[in-house]
């Protein structure tokens, strides 16, 4: 009878860390330049004193403002999910499926690290 691992060894979750807090600092920088964009902080010249087309103009800025705004909350969302999974490395719960009690594989957990259910349960959940 083959024993299956109940949880990732030290060595594993070290290497997840380290993966999601690159994921966070890459994300976290990602979300001040979208943040920026949205207040736009970065043009204070004249560009909205001319009269040209403005109608258009404010109509297609608000749009960009309001798709940045949703950018922003998705990006708050990726964020915290990640915080979420760093404290289930610190607690030694990361990577445990929580609707089979398997351990979710690692390829996917490198490619999405704050993972919370394995492929069999996301295909269960169809």
């Amino acid at each position: 009878m083959v024993n299956e691992a109940t949880r990732y060894s030290d060595a594993d979750l070290a290497e997840f860390k380290e993966i999601i807090l690159n994921k966070i600092h890459k994300a976290q920088a990602d979300l001040d330049l979208i943040k920026s964009a949205y207040m736009n902080d970065l043009n204070n010249g004249t560009d909205d004193t001319s009269p040209t087309f403005k109608a258009f103009e404010e109509g297609s800025e608000s749009m960009s403002k309001e798709a940045n705004s949703q950018l922003a909350i998705r990006q708050e969302k990726f964020i915290r999910d990640l915080k979420n999974a760093l404290f289930r490395v610190e607690n030694k719960t990361y990577g445990v499926c929580k609707v089979t009690g398997k351990l979710i594989g690692k390829e996917r957990l490198k490619i999405v690290p704050h993972a919370t259910m394995s492929i069999e349960a996301k295909n269960l959940q169809r």
